[in-house]
């Protein structure tokens, strides 16, 4: 029987993230100038991004060095553990060896910290004097304000309001670090009273936050800088550091994923765990990557696949991704880091290739499982990371039915204990399901932008 735990020592942090678009038969669609729709050149990002940053969104090394001082703060909590689910695997009854790759061992709780550190490093460097972000569940906010603190930025959170109010103490986390922190839409932006205005009472969206964060690095003078906790090409290069770890800890024990399993909102921590695993999927290995979202949320599932802005206010570049449309403003899950209309290019593109698939669940289920794993392997989840305990648990009742052996590796993303609201919810009967009607996706996606490409 594998170890329970399997270790790696500090030695063995990845040296190098991975870029996985060389070896994509076809690569994501480039991104367009939000005004004129042409092609965008660095210039057109620079207002919102250092160019180190840009460079790095946009390059075509295949491996990419990891900074000394990015490395250093890596081994305050890297390599993070993989588990055998053993007790998992005993209460479901299932031939399947199940392992999570567990990265709420950071100590902001999630793996957002991976991208977090790089990103704020590179703007100290670029000299960089504000940062300002948004954040969905508190995850990606509580991060980027604890590494703006290692490097000493001042740092500016919008937080998208139904989160502000659900999860209190992700906004007292990122205020000990040193943050500012507005719900979103908030009155501080021109972006944020006008959602106000237009959407009476509205509980917010990561697509209102990122307008918020934008229009505030955009309208600085040149004083602050706008961060992104997925989505783009370089964050979901910075948690490759996932995959890489969790496939030499595997190899260390013979064993190789027959399935890899993630959540998706903007789809960073999934590319970082199965990034690694699909290189080898595109030169010819068996393994599939199942990316799980929720059904009130369902981009990849049931999104359109077209350039769409990133933001509700249409600020961002145009994207090539599955979309549910600029406008879409989700129900108010408590799974708020998978709030989101599109999803990194990079990944999508995947998805519409063939090479990822996708599967939304309601919100019950995934809580449930999530309380069956707490009371077996005794981790609480964070709602968003119960996703992919969903579907892991899915695969593991597959395996039973067929009779057959599966080894699966699930990303555990964050643990849940400032989630506990999201429990209490649940265990007091109050959590509904909200599946979303077609209409309202075929709404939002009548004002997708016009387009040639």
């Amino acid at each position: 029987m594998a170890d329970h735990k399997i270790l790696l020592d500090e030695s063995e942090v990845p040296e190098y993230w991975y870029n996985i678009i060389p070896d994509m038969p076809n690569k994501p669609g480039p991104p367009l100038h939000p005004g004129t729709g042409q092609l965008a050149t660095p210039e057109d990002f620079a207002a919102i991004f250092p160019m180190n940053i840009i460079e790095q969104e946009m390059t075509t090394e295949h491996e990419v060095k990891i900074p000394d001082p990015v490395r250093e703060l890596y081994q305050m909590y890297r390599p993070t553990p993989v588990y055998r689910a053993l007790r998992l695997e005993k209460a479901l009854k299932t031939p399947a060896r199940i392992y999570y790759k567990y990265e709420g061992a950071s100590p902001a709780g999630s793996h957002k910290l991976n991208s977090a550190i790089a990103q704020v490093y590179y703007n100290k460097e670029a000299g960089t004097k504000r940062m300002t972000t948004e954040t969905g569940a508190g995850q990606w906010g509580s991060a980027l304000s604890m590494a703006c603190k290692f490097f000493n930025i001042p740092c500016t959170v919008y937080m998208v309001k139904v989160s502000f109010e659900q999860k209190p103490y992700r906004r007292v986390v990122m205020e000990t670090f040193g943050s500012t922190v507005y719900a979103s839409p908030s009155e501080h932006t021109q972006a944020g009273r006008s959602f106000r205005d237009k959407y009476p009472g509205t509980s917010g969206s990561l697509g209102m936050a990122i307008s918020e964060a934008v229009e505030d690095a955009a309208t600085s003078g040149g004083e602050a800088k706008y961060s992104l906790g997925s989505v783009l090409n370089h964050v979901c290069l910075h948690q490759t550091v996932i995959g890489l770890e969790a496939k030499k800890q595997l190899e260390k024990i013979g064993e190789y994923p027959d399935v890899v399993v993630g959540c998706v909102g903007g789809g960073s921590n999934f590319a970082g765990l199965s990034f690694p695993f699909l290189r080898d999927k595109i030169y010819g290995k068996e393994v599939r990557a199942l990316a799980c979202e929720p059904s009130s949320c369902p981009t990849l599932t049931r999104g359109r696949f077209a350039y769409d802005f990133g933001d509700t206010s249409g600020m961002t570049p145009l994207m090539l991704m599955y979309t549910l449309g600029h406008g879409f403003v989700p129900p108010g899950i408590h799974a708020g880091g998978l709030r989101y209309h599109g999803g990194a290019p990079v990944l999508c593109k995947l998805v519409n290739d063939g090479l990822m698939e996708a599967s939304a669940y309601d919100q019950l289920d995934v809580f449930d499982s999530a309380v069956l794993f707490a009371q077996s392997e005794g981790i609480i989840p964070a709602p968003e990371s119960s996703h992919a305990i969903h579907g892991g648990i899915l695969e593991a009742k597959k395996a039973t039915e067929e009779g057959k052996e599966r080894v699966i590796l699930i990303g555990l993303s964050g643990h849940g204990f400032l989630d506990l609201a999201a429990y209490d919810a649940y265990h007091q009967g109050k959590l509904v399901n909200f599946p979303l009607p077609q209409d309202e996706i075929n709404k939002a996606l009548l004002d997708l932008p016009k387009v040639n490409v």
